[in-house]
């Protein structure tokens, strides 16, 4: 296993699954990546295999860099789990509720400081979950406590299927420009919808 995948892998194995997806070989739904691939791959630089990854329901360039086989991640993906891999063995959880990973990762990160173990936690969501209660109120308790995480907020620019800065009335994300050092902030482009791979109706 290569210790980093190229960009041209990760969306490789993207189009591997919209292909199926449309196909209708995958009938749950799916949150494909595109775009962020030099971003993720420099976040991982960071990651070791001793730490662990939470990720909100679009995960599959997570699981890829944390080592999951593509082979095995291709078959949970086609049994219709794309939106909630878990590899407890490779130290990876994914939830598809909104923020619902965020607390789990805090709770991580605690029990690591609490049994001062060398481990870290890298905690990914995007840019509208960060401006949830539960997005804020636990990154405000892991700096305070100085807790072994960092936050990934991804920025596509999007809630939903809209954008996301004219529908809630915000020129600039709560931590778009912040200098936390436990916060990591990008932004992307992502050429596939929200959900699904833009030529099959999923629902």
């Amino acid at each position: 296993m290569k210790k980093y995948l190229t960009k041209d892998d990760l969306i490789n194995f993207e189009e591997k699954v919209a292909q199926e997806f449309n196909k209708g070989n995958i009938r749950a739904p799916i949150h494909l990546y595109y775009g962020n691939e030099e971003q993720i791959i420099n976040v991982f630089k960071n990651v070791k295999k001793q730490d662990w990854v939470f990720c909100s329901w679009r995960s599959h360039y997570q699981c890829l860099l944390k080592g999951v086989p593509e082979d095995i991640l291709m078959n949970e993906i086609v049994n219709g789990k794309s939106i909630s891999l878990c590899f407890p063995e490779y130290k990876i959880y994914s939830s598809a509720i909104v923020g619902g990973s965020i607390p789990i990762a805090l709770g991580a990160a605690w029990a690591i400081k609490f049994k001062n173990k060398k481990e870290k936690v890298f905690c990914f969501m995007g840019e509208m979950t960060s401006e949830t209660g539960i997005a804020h109120e636990c990154i405000k308790y892991s700096t305070n406590h100085v807790l072994p995480i960092v936050f990934i907020i991804e920025d596509n620019e999007k809630s939903v299927m809209t954008d996301t800065r004219s529908t809630w009335k915000m020129k600039t994300m709560s931590y778009e420009k912040t200098k936390q050092k436990n916060i990591i902030y990008y932004k992307y482009s992502n050429k596939y919808p929200h959900s699904g791979a833009g030529k099959r109706i999923q629902f």
